[in-house]
């Protein structure tokens, strides 16, 4: 129960913010909203306050923003008195209507840059760089560094987290190198030459690196960021995982990531409460990345999608007219056939893993 209620709370708030930024882009544009709604298919509780619904409907794995303008069934136009014209979605410039459908994915980006704000704000834990256990015969047994040996320097770099010390190390595969330890409070200056080893890498790519044979002893530090410096780097955070997530889609198109490691709502839900287990932060950094991959997946150029419209808005500024009803009519049934058939795959893959045994 705890895991669908904290399912439940990541995907409405991601779901509100990304329609949010439809909303109020629209509304600043002078675009005449009708509907304001959290879930797709009948309403299950709706108000209206001004010109717009607001909505919740029964089915939780979406929302949408209806303007005037836009038909609910697509090729069908919407009858508009003249008068109101000045104020539908299709009567606007390209620029205004660009601007309305890239709000979403753009809110969706900035709220993973509020939260990881808060995150490094919060303060972030590190592992040190302190050894844990030495694998026999390893470059590191026979420079004679032991367990309990704080890394301070790697090749002239000074060190204060493990995965500093071991950036350096992997980029160096047989290459000697100087490393300068702490043991009971003595600095001990020895040299060590990383053996070269094949890894996978994050998309199961053979990689080689450097490696001298040690482990961390599991001790960490809080690093606390400043205002300014937290909010750099939340940018910067935000960043990296957006470009990990298109090269991620590259890499399933190349068939390098296995198809079966796509995930649907049934894997959101677990993580959702694995990472709720693990404390606050925890959950809230996997809330910046749902939130991030919700962006940059609405931007692919799919019909049906935000990015499917960005495209048609593109074409539509080459051509100096808008596409044929019945191409986009088509597109967006295509577009929608794929989103479908993405979504059924994504469950099988679920439920196998439920039956597997599997949680992700």
């Amino acid at each position: 129960m705890m895991m669908f209620i904290y399912a439940v709370v990541l995907l409405g708030i991601l779901i509100f913010v990304h329609e949010l930024g439809h909303f109020l882009f629209a509304k600043a544009l002078g675009i005449k909203v009708l509907k304001f709604s959290l879930g797709f298919g009948p309403k299950l509780i709706g108000r209206k306050y001004g010109e717009t619904e607001y909505l919740i409907s029964a089915f939780p794995l979406g929302g949408y923003v209806k303007m005037l303008g836009q038909s609910d069934t697509p090729g069908e136009e919407e009858e508009i008195a003249e008068e109101e014209k000045q104020r539908a979605y299709n009567f606007q410039p390209i620029w205004k209507r660009f601007a309305v459908v890239f709000s979403g994915p753009f809110f969706n980006l900035c709220f993973a840059v509020f939260i990881f704000f808060g995150v490094f704000i919060n303060g972030v834990p590190y592992m040190l760089p302190e050894v844990g256990e030495v694998a026999q015969g390893s470059p590191a047994e026979i420079q004679g560094i032991v367990k309990g040996d704080r890394v301070v320097e790697v090749d002239g770099r000074q060190i204060a987290r493990w995965d500093e010390m071991t950036s350096i190390i992997h980029s160096q595969p047989g290459r000697q190198m100087g490393i300068k330890i702490e043991r009971s409070g003595a600095t001990l200056s020895l040299t060590v030459k990383p053996e070269k080893k094949v890894i996978k890498n994050l998309f199961g790519e053979d990689k080689e690196v450097g490696l001298i044979g040690i482990t961390p002893s599991g001790k960490t530090g809080v690093e606390h960021k400043s205002p300014a410096g937290a909010f750099s780097q939340a940018v910067v955070r935000t960043w990296e995982i957006s470009a990990l997530t298109v090269v991620s889609i590259v890499k399933l198109i190349q068939q390098i990531i296995p198809a079966d490691t796509i995930g649907g709502p049934i894997l959101i839900f677990q993580m959702a409460g694995q990472q709720a287990s693990h404390g606050a932060m925890s959950f809230f950094s996997f809330m910046a990345v749902i939130s991030i991959n919700l962006g940059v997946l609405n931007l692919l150029p799919v019909p049906v999608l935000d990015g499917g419209h960005i495209l048609f808005l593109g074409i539509e500024a080459i051509r100096r007219k808008p596409l044929s009803e019945k191409v986009v009519l088509i597109s967006q049934r295509v577009g929608l056939a794929l989103l479908l058939c993405l979504m059924a795959f994504a469950f099988y893959n679920d439920i196998v893993r439920l039956i597997a045994g599997k949680t992700f």
